[in-house]
């Protein structure tokens, strides 16, 4: 007996870990002091000693049940995508800059030309966020998943200075909101959508004129991004106010967590066109609006407010970042909370 036969392949573990150097190697920064298979991963402070409080910012997260769809159709190559901008964004949220990121893969069997497609699309992830993928573990658990299917987690470490941190405590009424257009459902309410569509190739490969691509298409588009908008915007001069992620929960539960209490966001559900995406969930699942609103993010991945003067300035930088914003409401003097209207 020995460990490959109970299961574990400790070669294929090797070849993983060379097939993935290649992808790895496009995201390093000059910070990054250590290489690709060591027990830990470096990564050198010295450029950020010119800020007058360097303060680290921390995001984990995975990627959810819209694993399932990988793996109904075979297809690993974007799905790491999802599991770095989860957690980049929310550091983006509190005005930090992604330093860099590690991943988590847990597998009932390592395949390793399978497990380098994930890690490409965790490093093309960190590419679009200037993140290093600084190390990382891949974990073959035979009996404990099924030899087809594995888990996607990550962990991203940023900075910001303590001064420009995002807190939301300088709202004011009439501040104005603006919406940064999603890239469709993102990573969240997939335990749902398994249950509007059907879970078969048949139906995820079915081609839909509203959508202009496939179900699975639609469904595993990767989550957007944030980063670079968010950066551009910095550097046009603007202080983002408050800024919330919209992930699991909606509008509903995320809006209001950029909020002090005694502000109250108005958002004009018309001041942008939904994504035909969430229209056929809604229509397909007969879902009512406010727990569509309650779940997804309706076309709109990342809410900022700034300051009425800085609108234009704002959405000027968010399109040359090469993003889509939309003015979506304001802020009221009123109970902490979020009106849809």
């Amino acid at each position: 007996m020995d460990y490959k036969n109970a299961g574990v392949d400790i070669e294929a573990g090797y070849k993983s870990v060379e097939l993935m150097k290649k992808h790895v190697q496009q995201t390093m920064r000059p910070e990054v002091l250590t290489n690709l298979g060591g027990f830990s991963g470096a990564f050198s402070m010295e450029k950020f000693k010119d800020m007058e409080e360097p303060t680290l910012v921390s995001g984990t997260d995975g990627v959810g049940t819209k694993l399932k769809l990988a793996f109904l159709l075979d297809k690993h190559d974007t799905i790491g995508i999802d599991c770095v901008a989860m957690c980049v964004n929310d550091i983006a949220c509190a005005g930090g800059e992604p330093l860099f990121f590690l991943d988590y893969i847990a597998c009932g069997k390592n395949y390793p030309e399978k497990i380098a497609e994930i890690v490409s699309g965790v490093a093309n992830g960190c590419i679009q966020s200037n993140a290093a993928l600084i190390g990382g573990e891949t974990a073959e658990m035979p009996g404990f998943y099924p030899e087809d299917e594995y888990d996607l987690a990550g962990f991203a470490v940023g900075v910001v200075d303590k001064k420009d941190i995002i807190t939301g405590a300088d709202l004011e009424a009439d501040d104005v909101l603006i919406g940064i257009a999603s890239s469709g459902v993102h990573s969240n309410g997939f335990s749902l959508i398994r249950k509007i569509f059907k879970m078969d190739r048949e139906t995820l490969n079915t081609y839909h004129e509203e959508l202009g691509k496939t179900l699975g298409e639609a469904l595993l588009t990767p989550t957007k991004i944030y980063v670079k908008a968010l950066r551009s915007i910095k550097e046009a001069g603007v202080r983002i106010k408050a800024c919330c992620h919209i992930t699991g929960g909606g509008f509903y539960e995320n809006v209001p967590r950029m909020l002090p209490e005694g502000k109250h966001a108005v958002i004009q559900k018309d001041s942008y066109e939904v994504p035909a995406i969430f229209k056929m969930m809604a229509r397909e699942g007969r879902v009512e609006e406010k727990m569509m609103y309650n779940t997804y993010n309706m076309g709109i991945g990342m809410v900022l407010a700034v300051d009425p003067s800085d609108a234009g300035k704002t959405m000027e930088a968010i399109h040359s970042a090469g993003e889509t914003a939309y003015v979506i409401g304001k802020v009221e003097e009123k109970e902490k909370g979020v009106t849809l209207c």
